[in-house]
């Protein structure tokens, strides 16, 4: 499927809209001040949930995620209001870095910080083989998954990768009182997935075609690839397990061995529609 341009160039669909909105009001504004006198400069806040309103839908059209609705919506008339309050510009760029050094380069990777709780752990714990194994979690966060895994399974080696400053930061002070964990600064894209019995990845479903050529071309054939809330398109899992969290999560868990050898985590079924 040919991705759309928001998909392809989230950031070069988002400055469209916003100036589409803009244009739209700018030629309302002219041809209603060409008939009739008005002072539209004591109306800003209006005619900026106007040209919100036009950002939004324009950006419904360019099939976004619902998420970025809003945004267009609010996000001119957000600015008219900040301004009244007279807010030093330090803080804004204050801000800009610390949401830069947590989040990176999202519209990028289109993959957010999601976080794996206690449970979603406990359950993913579960799926490891009792005997010793080697476990990558791709964008780890703050290492909280890192840290629970490791501390339960001390037989086994956990890794972590992670492209964010801050949160590798994290990651990397919550596991240095743990031998059997490390933490890598890095884009998960350029890590070998070759040597590792389980990989998880809690992404978003943008990247996951890509990542499943992946680790279909570097995962050893015994390997486990275990993905948090987002199924890979067109695959049939080898097993879904809930997780009875307040969101409902599902592990989506796909085994590598194309011959069905059930002598590797015997304790996942073949999925009857396994491609």
């Amino acid at each position: 499927m040919t991705a759309s341009p928001a998909e392809s160039a989230p950031l070069r669909a988002a400055l469209f809209a916003q100036l589409g909105g803009l244009a739209a009001v700018g030629l309302l504004v002219w041809l209603l001040s060409r008939s009739a006198e008005a002072d539209f400069a004591q109306i800003p806040l209006l005619l900026a949930l106007m040209q919100g309103g036009i950002a939004a839908a324009i950006s419904r059209k360019q099939r976004v995620p619902p998420w970025w609705v809003p945004i267009h919506l609010f996000f001119v008339p957000l600015a008219v209001l900040v301004q009244r309050a007279h807010i030093a510009p330090t803080w804004f760029l204050a801000g800009f870095v610390l949401l830069l050094l947590v989040f990176w380069r999202t519209d990028k990777s289109r993959v957010p910080l999601y976080l794996t709780n206690r449970l979603t752990a406990e359950a993913l714990g579960a799926q490891l083989p009792p005997t010793p194994c080697r476990v990558l979690d791709l964008g780890c966060g703050d290492g909280g998954l890192l840290r629970r895994l490791a501390k339960s399974r001390p037989d086994c080696q956990f890794v972590g990768i992670e492209y964010a400053p801050l949160p590798w930061l994290a990651a990397r002070l919550r596991t240095l009182d743990l031998p059997n964990a490390s933490v890598r600064h890095g884009d998960l894209w350029q890590e070998a997935l070759s040597g590792y019995d389980l990989v998880y990845a809690f992404l978003s479903p943008a990247p996951m075609p890509r990542l499943w050529d992946k680790v279909c071309a570097e995962m050893s054939p015994h390997a486990i690839f275990v993905s948090n809330s987002f199924a890979v398109p067109e695959i049939a899992p080898d097993a879904v397990v809930a997780v009875e969290d307040r969101r409902a999560t599902r592990l989506y868990l796909y085994r590598l061995d194309k011959a069905g050898d059930s002598a590797a985590f015997p304790d996942i079924p073949r999925h009857p529609n396994r491609q």
